[in-house]
């Protein structure tokens, strides 16, 4: 009975220090969302300060896997390429050995629980506050002091190995192995991180068997390695429903782990001297015999394998992304029609989702625009079999929008069941309004292939002049499109001035006065019969009414500010 409780009373404590990890981790990435995503965004210019990026970003939010889901889902919203993921990832995993070194300097040399009581009331005392930055504050506060309060419960209830020498029995037959032995811990570690999503969990695990002497250096040691491939399924579980760039950078952060640990087993024992040396000359102790320095010396290796690895891989990253685009081949077969960023879910908060929702927005936008190109052949467009499948291609956009924004909105309405600042409270807001706006769009195209139907079953034709006439209000709107696409495609806190918009909406405005007023003149003048002309008329006024949805789109971006 007293070892079921105990197996509970480590597990407890465990789901206690993973629970303050995770509350800090969202905390912080709440208050800095924004931030971390402009930063994510901005310094992909080289290899240096991609990995600088990652290293930064994971040191704040401490959680390596965080980062890399994070820049799954970037490289999924078309926010990072390929190339510049790999970087960060790198980064990312520099980033994590911060919390080892955490650990290991407070977690066992402070007695930081003391102080997690007050820092809760603190913490929830900010909660009280009606400002969502305060109330995300005071989640960050708490996750901190849970942390370290589930990291000395974690050491408490380690049994102590003098009462209880079988456990030492135990270790002792799965050490004797040798190189075996290494290789055992290492697949320990790895199937560790699998099951509690989390290397620093892990890591915290080794460090407190470690500090009991459960653990000699070397076994350790291969446990980190293992730490360091587990950690990789995360970034796959997200990817897997994601676009293939997004399943590409996920298998670029296994292939970079999993060669570090192949290179550092083959010189494992040699890399373990170096370590030790320098373990005993900064900190006095040898940790192949102190069990104090042991903890030094894990989060020293852990620290030399991620630099040293990122120092070496950084320079073969072409053709890293050329081993997983190969391995991962886009499928030729994809729907044209599917969502392309919001497949991955929801991030880690609903601040950064955003971004995901952005892109998504805006590829809606560009498919609306695809969908008035095929209106515009479709006016031009004379002979019946070429025009039914113009039809059909104009039918399918219309139920395709309808979809479309079905499932945004559906996205949307699950990122405001989170907690969102004021400005990004406004952003939702705008995006609800702007996909309504596009799907008019995508109803108007098939309007005008409607009216363009009609009048062929009245067999009613168009003549030369009228199609000429019609051409360019298109083209007129095609410059709104891109107006449109531009405004969005810039973000929501960087359009202060839609000039541009705003002059396309007027050129179309008074390109179809003019047409009406040409349209008048020709029915006075017999040039086309009436229901001809009630046809052309239609089509100009569907364009025009698409040029106001158009304004729209913009105006709602503006409007954020």
């Amino acid at each position: 009975m007293d070892v079921v409780f105990q197996v509970l009373k480590l597990l407890g404590s465990l789901g206690l220090f993973l629970y303050g990890m995770t509350l800090m981790s969202e905390g912080l990435q709440k208050v800095a969302g924004d931030k971390m995503r402009s930063i994510l965004a901005a310094m992909t210019s080289n290899s240096f300060k991609r990995v600088l990026t990652g290293l930064f970003i994971t040191s704040i939010i401490q959680s390596s896997s965080a980062t890399t889901v994070m820049v799954v889902s970037f490289v999924n919203a078309g926010l990072l390429s390929l190339t510049q993921s790999v970087g960060v990832i790198m980064g990312a995993n520099i980033g994590t050995t911060v919390t080892a070194w955490i650990v290991t300097l407070l977690g066992f040399k402070m007695d930081i629980s003391a102080i997690s009581i007050p820092l809760v009331g603190f913490g929830f005392a900010l909660m009280m506050f009606k400002s969502k930055k305060r109330k995300s504050l005071g989640e960050l506060i708490i996750g901190f002091a849970l942390l370290f309060l589930g990291l000395a419960f974690l050491k408490d209830s380690v049994p102590d190995l003098q009462s209880t020498p079988q456990v030492l029995e135990f270790l002792k037959e799965w050490t004797s192995y040798g190189f075996g032995s290494v290789l055992l811990f290492v697949t320990i570690g790895t199937l560790l991180t699998i099951v509690l999503q989390s290397s620093s969990a892990t890591m915290a695990l080794t460090l407190v068997m470690c500090s009991y002497g459960w653990l000699p250096f070397e076994m350790a040691a291969a446990m980190v390695l293992g730490e360091n491939i587990g950690t990789t399924i995360t970034a796959n579980i997200a990817a897997s429903v994601a676009n293939v760039s997004a399943r590409r950078a996920a298998l670029a952060h296994t292939v970079f782990n999993v060669f570090g640990v192949i290179w550092v087993l083959t010189f494992f024992k040699p890399i373990l001297f170096v370590v030790s040396k320098i373990v005993l000359s900064v900190f006095g102790a040898d940790p192949f015999i102190s069990s104090t320095a042991i903890l030094f010396g894990i989060s020293t290796l852990h620290t030399l394998f991620n630099t040293t690895n990122t120092l070496i891989m950084v320079w073969f990253t072409p053709q890293i992304v050329k081993l997983v685009t190969y391995v991962i081949k886009a499928s030729n077969t994809e729907e044209i029609f599917r969502l392309q960023f919001i497949q991955s879910g929801l991030l880690y908060t609903s601040e950064l989702s955003l971004t995901q929702a952005k892109h998504e927005i805006v590829n809606f936008a560009r498919l609306s625009k695809k969908e008035f190109e095929y209106a515009r052949k479709a006016v031009q467009e004379c002979e019946k079999d070429s025009f039914e499948n113009l039809y059909l291609k104009l039918e399918h956009y219309e139920q395709i929008t309808d979809k479309i924004e079905l499932e945004i909105a559906s996205y949307l309405n699950k990122i405001a069941e989170g907690e969102l600042s004021e400005e990004s409270g406004r952003r939702l807001q705008a995006m609800y309004k702007i996909i309504s706006e596009i799907e008019s769009i995508g109803d108007s195209g098939f309007s005008i292939a409607r009216i363009l139907e009609r009048k062929r079953t009245q067999n009613k034709k168009f003549d030369a002049e009228m199609i000429n006439k019609l051409d360019p209000m298109f083209v007129l709107l095609e410059k709104a499109f891109d107006n449109m696409i531009e405004n969005l495609d810039q973000g929501y806190t960087k359009v202060t001035n839609i000039t541009d918009a705003e002059n396309s909406e007027t050129d179309i405005n008074i390109y179809r006065n003019k047409l009406k007023d040409e349209h008048l003149e020709n029915l006075e003048n017999n040039t086309y019969g009436y229901q001809t002309g009630v046809f052309y008329m239609d089509i100009v006024a569907e364009c025009e009414r698409v040029g106001d949805y158009i304004i729209n789109v913009s105006e709602a971006i503006v409007e954020i500010q």
